[in-house]
């Protein structure tokens, strides 16, 4: 019992799986095909439109059918009525006469029609019934009747006791099974002789004919359904199958094909579609053509415009040199003269080496040298390095960064330039106030974020900050001298690292930019380890910018004079891993 039990189980867990399976596949397949839902929508309207039609039709042709059986039954009846009167003229009102001449007029209505009309023999065959109420038979019971009397409803006999003429669909349980009637009633004799006939008009023939049109209207409105399915299959192709091939050609347009073009057949809307595409289509591979030439020639005009220039460049910085050499002989204002000029030749020389990064990025000649390595000690290099700007401006740099290895596979060099920029930028926008850098990490992914509190970014200024040369206030002076290149170049050393670059802000609420690398390049992630906006985004900017540093920070005091690499300053707790010892 128990095993029976456990196979019946089996088989309904199985019969749902694969309900389940079913429904899902036609889920997707009704959310992906346009035809499909075309074809099943038509199918269900139809259905219901043939159904509707169905039962009107039926309903329509029932009526009509009993109608004119009662019409022919009622003619039949009134024929009948005239025969018994006839037959019954002068009856003896003894029992044995009633009874005799009721059964003479009862195998006379039966032998024979009662006439020849067409009402009549359109009635059908019947079964009479004839039945007296006289007064003088009240000691045989309440009537005498021959026929099928017990057959009679009383409801029916009511009526024509009453002396009413009445019709009414009865049906009856007999030996040879349920038969449905249509009897009429009428009285007829007189009011010391009332008598009645009861005319049963068996429905049996009327009823396979509104079985052979039920089962006609049912196959009909199947192969309804089946034709105009194939037929809304068939339309839906003619319009679906262009649709489809603009979508193929407009992949495959979009994968790099810019050749690809739709077949033009005839001059109709489909037609005119595809020639409308492609004349979309050259005119998209035209400006793209000329927008890669343009490019090249703009990559080109960069790098050479660069190589040429670092030529005079180094000429003008010996020189430079020279000056600043000897800056102490010469007055006061020609020594500051020299000072400005060296200033300046920097940041000329690195707006170039910029120019020619970037350039080398836009033509994709650049590549990824990735090593598993520590980023902690990339992070404290790139806080030393921003260590003489942020202590011109006043700002303290705080890293917050686990006691595990944070190990992934990037190249050191460019996340060290990524973090310096974002770092130098933080304590341009800082204001005076500290920068709070923070790592994390997870199985997959790696994250740091740098926090100002500084001005904030406005609504909107976040997809601008990437932007090359864009400043947010053009009238405010820059501490850290910058090209206007820094975070271009940063955006694209995280997407060349398969990662990203995020950045949030808010008007006298700070900034936080926000770097996620994949610790694999063979693996992704789908969540960055450190959220954005920031959890301090809503606190007060006093009480963010005086938030304790976790006990396991390591933080990099910028004072009136710089620290050396060996001493820079820390929390008690000791050095987590040996990578440490040397940024120690």
């Amino acid at each position: 019992m128990k095993r029976c039990l456990r196979a019946v189980a089996s088989a309904a867990a199985r019969a749902v799986e694969f309900s389940h399976q079913r429904a899902a596949y036609f889920g997707e397949l009704w959310r992906r095909s346009l035809q499909v839902r075309v074809v099943v929508s038509t199918l269900a309207l139809s259905s219901a439109v043939v159904f509707v039609l169905g039962m009107v039709l039926q309903n329509q042709i029932t009526d009509r059918l009993l109608a004119t059986k009662e019409e022919a039954a009622i003619a039949a009846t009134r024929d009948a009525v005239q025969v018994a009167e006839t037959e019954l003229t002068g009856v003896n009102p003894t029992a044995d006469a009633v009874r005799n001449r009721l059964t003479s007029a009862l195998n006379r209505l039966t032998s024979s029609s009662p006439n020849s009309s067409t009402a009549s023999s359109a009635a059908g065959a019947f079964e009479p019934v004839l039945a007296s109420d006289s007064p003088g038979l009240a000691d045989l019971g309440d009537s005498l009747s021959v026929g099928a009397y017990h057959d009679v409803p009383d409801s029916l006999r009511h009526f024509v006791q009453s002396h009413e003429f009445a019709v009414q669909i009865y049906t009856v349980d007999r030996a040879s099974g349920r038969t449905t009637f249509l009897i009429v009633g009428a009285p007829f004799g007189t009011a010391n002789r009332p008598m009645q006939l009861y005319m049963l008009f068996p429905l049996t023939a009327e009823q396979h004919t509104i079985s052979v049109v039920q089962s006609t209207l049912i196959v009909g409105g199947l192969v309804l359904l089946l034709l105009l399915a194939g037929i809304a299959n068939l339309v839906t192709r003619q319009v679906v199958r262009p649709v489809r091939s603009a979508a193929q050609a407009a992949a495959r347009f979009a994968g790099g094909e810019l050749d690809q073009r739709m077949l033009v057949v005839g001059e109709d809307d489909v037609a005119k579609l595809a020639e409308s595409y492609n004349g979309m289509a050259e005119s998209i591979q035209r400006q793209i053509r000329q927008l890669e030439e343009f490019g090249t020639l703009q990559r080109r005009f960069t790098s050479d415009v660069s190589h040429e220039l670092r030529t005079p460049l180094t000429t003008v910085r010996m020189a430079a040199d020279v000056l600043h050499a000897s800056r102490e002989q010469f007055p006061p204002g020609l020594a500051r003269s020299t000072e400005l000029l060296v200033d300046e030749l920097d940041r000329f020389e690195a707006l170039l080496a910029d120019l020619l990064e970037i350039s080398r990025l836009d033509a994709g000649v650049e590549e990824l040298v990735a090593e598993y390595v520590d980023l902690r000690p990339i992070a404290v290099r790139a806080a030393r390095a921003v260590g003489t700007i942020a202590r011109n401006a006043g700002s303290e740099i705080l890293l917050d960064m686990p006691e595990e290895e944070a190990a992934a596979e990037v190249d050191a060099r460019r996340i060290e330039r990524v973090l310096r920029n974002l770092l130098a930028n933080a304590v341009d926008h800082g204001e005076g106030r500290p920068v709070r850098l923070r790592m994390a990490f997870d199985d997959k992914a790696i994250a740091v974020t740098v926090r100002d509190y500084g001005i904030g970014l406005r609504q909107g200024e976040a997809g601008l900050v990437f932007n090359r040369f864009w400043r947010a206030d053009p009238s405010r002076n820059r501490h850290t001298g910058g090209t206007g290149l820094g975070l271009a170049i940063s955006v694209e050393d995280a997407r060349l690292h398969g990662g990203g670059l995020d950045a949030w802000g808010e008007p006298r609420k700070g900034a936080c930019f926000r770097l996620t690398l994949p610790r694999r390049q063979s693996v992704g992630f789908d969540a960055s380890p450190l959220e954005l906006p920031p959890p301090d985004a809503d606190v007060v900017l006093a009480e963010a910018v005086d938030a304790p540093v976790a006990d396991d920070a390591y933080r990099v005091t910028v004072a009136t004079e710089a620290p050396e690499p060996d001493d820079v300053p820390r929390t008690s707790i000791p050095p987590p891993a040996p990578a440490w010892e040397e940024v120690r």
